[in-house]
């Protein structure tokens, strides 16, 4: 690697405004691609903003650099601002007069020694070409532009910022932003996708399954954690998915107990499954998948209780999946897996069996071995924003809330957002046997439901979780997520111990 930058001045001497764009590669998207729905999304965002007249405002993320260090930390664009633009550039800007309906984009200004070093940046013109605005402009005129804007506004239009602290380079009045309204019109924006968001949000299912695939048709050659990851990463990458939606979970053994166990460095040694929580993102637009499967080369579960467990959390998700429509109470559906988790754990004996299953709801014991929702929206970010979260608890809370004691309460009429057709939502259940969880259990008046000599034989499973992307339909549901599973995920496992054999 070069030495961090420290041209001589005269390197830059005699470059002139006329030769800029000769720095610029040229990147021109022709009109018959789709481009971001950039203006679409603008308009959503004020309509839901209740106002006819005002300056939204966003600033994008800025270059950073990696504390006491010239090497600059991996960029991600925030989601609000790539939701009002498209561009995923840093260090931009962007306006969007509502009464103009007018959508500017606000580029770095063009500075020679960073293109030698870095590359060029975008140009006006490119970013006109690729991009879904009214304009594009350079950083240095957004103080100008602004103050333009200030003197021609009327007395009832502000400035409009997601943050108070993401005010423009500009002198202001103390009462010339509003900062209270945007998030909440933007989630209620964000929450139901258009046909381009479904697409890429498509599209990132289907890159995932890709890799799932690979990972199964492997899984009998690998040997640790670290395996499954990697080859889960390149096939990914190669796919044309650079970038994960989140950190890769491959929790094998116990370690899928753990909800978000992110270490992946174990060897597989005796261990049973592998629970693999893993989703590409695509154009910025997140999937989000669970597999659960036996370390094997034959495609077996390797004892029972594995197999038990998979086949009930196999029918907790195909059930859900099937009361997903318009108009349901996600809360019901999320009870509904509760509910099936319960009848299942009490047929294995996990539960005491004389014990009704309406007496282990109401107790709220099932949550030691179900702690978490069934799911949550996704889209530009994994765990994604909308109006009301479809696990939040009352209807006045605000998005993604999350109320200590839910799982042991049943939902009421008004307690929970409800599904409309192009949400996308993910449907995940699971069953874990968390150690440390089972041993707080039995400090709890909920014990006398668990059998925990029971519960002894289920510790090596560790977790088995199944997750697919399900987008609701004027009708019902389409499933969004193409990676194998259940019986054609063991077929794949047995197809390939016998390729591997054969070589």
């Amino acid at each position: 690697m070069s030495p961090s930058p420290a041209l001589h001045a005269a390197a830059f001497q005699g470059i002139g405004a006329p030769d800029i764009q000769r720095f610029h590669i040229n990147l021109s998207v022709g009109s018959n691609v789709n481009r971001y729905p950039a203006k679409q999304h603008a308009r959503k965002v004020a309509s839901k903003l209740g106002i006819s007249r005002g300056l939204i405002y966003l600033v994008g993320k800025p270059t950073v650099f990696l504390d006491d260090s010239d090497q600059t930390i991996p960029f991600r664009q925030r989601r609000y601002f790539y939701y009002l633009s498209g561009a995923n550039e840093p260090d931009c800007h962007l306006t969007y007069d509502i009464a103009k309906d007018h959508l500017t984009l606000y580029v770095p200004d063009f500075d020679l020694r960073q293109t030698v070093w870095m590359g060029p940046t975008i140009s006006i013109g490119e970013a006109l070409d690729r991009y879904d605005i009214d304009n594009a402009r350079y950083a240095g005129s957004l103080q100008t532009d602004i103050s333009g804007w200030l003197r021609l506004r009327g007395d009832d239009s502000q400035i409009i910022l997601l943050h108070p602290d993401h005010r423009p380079p500009i002198e202001y009045e103390q009462d010339l932003f509003e900062t209270k309204n945007l998030v909440p019109a933007m989630n209620a924006a964000r929450g139901v996708k258009d046909s381009y968001e479904i697409e890429m949000i498509r599209k990132a299912n289907i890159v995932s399954g890709l890799a799932h695939t690979a990972v199964l048709e492997k899984i009998g050659q690998m040997t640790n954690e670290s395996d499954i990851a990697g080859l889960f990463l390149e096939t990914c990458m190669t796919h044309g998915a650079p970038d994960q939606a989140y950190g890769i979970i491959a929790a094998s053994g116990e370690n899928g107990a753990t909800l978000h166990y992110m270490k992946n460095n174990e060897d597989f040694g005796n261990r049973l499954s592998v629970c693999l929580d893993a989703g590409a993102e695509y154009e910025c637009y997140a999937s989000d998948v669970t597999r659960t499967f036996p370390i094997s080369r034959t495609g077996e579960w390797p004892t029972p209780e594995v197999r038990d467990i998979y086949l009930a959390v196999e029918r907790m998700q195909e059930e859900c999946i099937r009361l997903i429509k318009p108009g349901v109470r996600f809360r019901d559906v999320h009870l509904h897996a509760s509910r099936v988790a319960v009848e299942e754990l009490l047929k294995l004996g996990v539960f005491q069996k004389d014990n009704s299953v309406d007496a282990i709801m109401a107790s709220g014991a099932v949550s030691v071995f179900f702690p978490h929702g069934l799911g949550h929206h996704v889209g530009l970010e994994v765990h994604d924003v909308a109006e009301q979260s479809v696990m939040a608890a009352t209807d006045d809370s605000s998005p993604r809330t999350r109320v200590r004691g839910f799982l042991m309460q049943p939902a009421s009429a008004m307690s929970a957002a409800l599904l409309e057709e192009s949400m996308i939502v993910t449907v995940e259940p699971g069953i874990y046997f968390n150690r440390l969880a089972l041993k707080n259990a039995r400090t709890l008046p909920i014990a006398r439901f668990i059998d925990f000599d029971v519960v002894e034989r289920y510790y090596p499973i560790g977790g088995v979780r199944i997750e697919d992307d399900i987008l609701v339909t004027a009708t019902g549901y389409e499933n969004l997520t193409t990676a194998p599973k259940g019986e054609e995920a063991l077929d794949i496992i047995r197809r390939s111990s016998v390729k591997s054999s054969r070589a």
